[in-house]
């Protein structure tokens, strides 16, 4: 569909009810309305008017199985309504044009995929991650434009990084493969960008639940082959809302203790002769606790026990929300929570002891809470935000109490979005 065509069906509402439907309330219309209008108008000025996809795909939210994933573990995440969005045209000149709103514009040739020391951690790298992925699986590539906007926040643990991956990933999927590669493909093809090309160490939740979309349990025991399970849960409907509060919180500097979990984790694993740590039990650890100490530290050890009772406790969850039962849900997310910041230690940085913005969130909100609902630290922690399960009556007054401490529009309350990567026009 060209552009001005779109534009026009955009202003009549022709397009209301789709993007109500996508992104889980007719609240969040106008504002995705506007921003998609402005985002065609980009790439008309940039592009010119062209006939052209429009493409979103999710962030996330971790709502079980904290730093399990890179282990072989068990998750539980969804996708939100913050998104990354695409206009996007096919070309058929080998180039790859991409223009993300706030950057210059990336401009690479299809034929040149070299992985380059030069451009890791760049958004430049994570394209030629995911092309180069596409190609080793025997799927299809090609030419594009592409103008993009996000509003999932960085570094607040929604996983801006996997959206872009996913929005890639499903541009491709669609464009030049006649959207033959499933969700949990793109999700393994973006891992493989992000850790390969890109440069960083992570698992493959973030991806998974930005791709697949909705409420799901993910079980990595197989990471080529995972089982991935949708569970239909209406938050609302139980009188709860989901918060994140971004403590803004500095990432900078903390590579080396995002990458130590998993190192960690694994050395304890290969004192047993394994890899990773699936099938390594509590009464292993006990059983072995001096060795363990003297050849991994304390800290693994900890780490260890935090992975295999956390495996557990996303099985808690999954059952909680199969049978609809809140007490236990809640129960268990507030036992993830003190488990990630005794054992997984993932709450602030060794490094820096003076800025603990996350712990500080964390006392305000079960303060506040005072015994209802539950907060735990999101993602993959040292810095960055909570998420908080609030009862709805609350939610309002929980939002204004956490922004006195961490300023303005810190609080977001989230929409679970029943989708991943999606083709929204074409």
């Amino acid at each position: 569909m060209f552009t001005e065509e779109i534009r026009q069906k955009l202003k009549d509402g022709f397009f209301y009810d789709r993007i109500a439907n996508i992104y889980g309330s007719e609240s969040l219309v106008p504002y995705q309305r506007e921003r998609y209008l402005r985002l065609l108008s980009v790439f008309e000025e940039t592009y010119g008017k062209r006939d052209v996809y429009v493409f979103s795909a999710p962030g996330r939210t971790e709502i079980g199985g904290n730093h399990t994933d890179h282990q072989h573990g068990k998750v539980l995440a969804a996708s939100v309504h913050l998104d990354t969005v695409a206009v996007t045209a096919k070309t058929d000149d080998g180039m790859i044009r991409v223009l993300s709103e706030g950057y210059p514009e990336i401009v690479f040739a299809l034929n040149d995929l070299t992985l380059k020391p030069e451009e890791k951690e760049t958004t430049v790298a994570l394209i030629k991650g995911i092309l180069r992925g596409f190609t080793d699986n025997n799927y299809e590539i090609g030419g594009f434009s592409a103008c993009i906007s996000s509003d999932v926040l960085i570094g607040a643990g929604l996983s801006s990084s996997a959206a872009f991956e996913t929005l890639i990933g499903t541009i491709l999927s669609a464009l030049f493969n006649e959207n033959r590669v499933s969700p949990i493909q793109i999700a393994q093809i973006g891992q493989y960008a992000e850790n390969v090309y890109f440069g960083k160490p992570c698992g493959l939740m973030d991806q998974m639940a930005s791709s697949v979309g909705g409420m799901v349990y993910i079980d990595f025991a197989d990471p080529k082959e995972p089982f991935v399970e949708s569970i239909k849960f209406d938050l609302k409907s139980e009188g709860y809302r989901l918060c994140i509060t971004d403590t803004k919180g500095s990432h900078a500097d903390l590579t080396e203790d995002y990458a130590a979990v998993p190192a960690e984790m694994k050395a304890v694993a290969a004192y047993f002769g394994k890899e990773v740590l699936l099938g390594i039990t509590e009464e292993d650890i006990i059983q072995n606790w001096n060795a363990l100490r003297e050849k991994a530290g304390d800290r693994a050890v900890l780490r260890a026990m935090h992975f295999i009772q956390e495996n557990e406790r996303v099985e808690r969850l999954r059952k909680a929300l199969l049978s609809q039962d809140m007490d236990v849900f809640l129960e268990t997310i507030q036992a993830s929570g003190k488990s990630s910041f005794c054992y997984l230690q993932n709450v602030y940085s060794n490094h820096d002891v003076k800025n603990q913005s996350v712990s500080l969130a964390l006392m305000m909100s079960e303060q506040f809470q005072n015994g209802e609902g539950a907060c735990r630290v999101h993602g993959g922690g040292f810095a960055g935000t909570i998420q908080a399960f609030v009862k709805s009556e609350q939610v309002d007054a929980y939002k204004e109490n956490m922004e006195k401490l961490f300023g303005e529009d810190s609080c977001h309350i989230m929409y679970i979005r029943k989708y991943g990567g999606i083709c929204v026009i074409e």
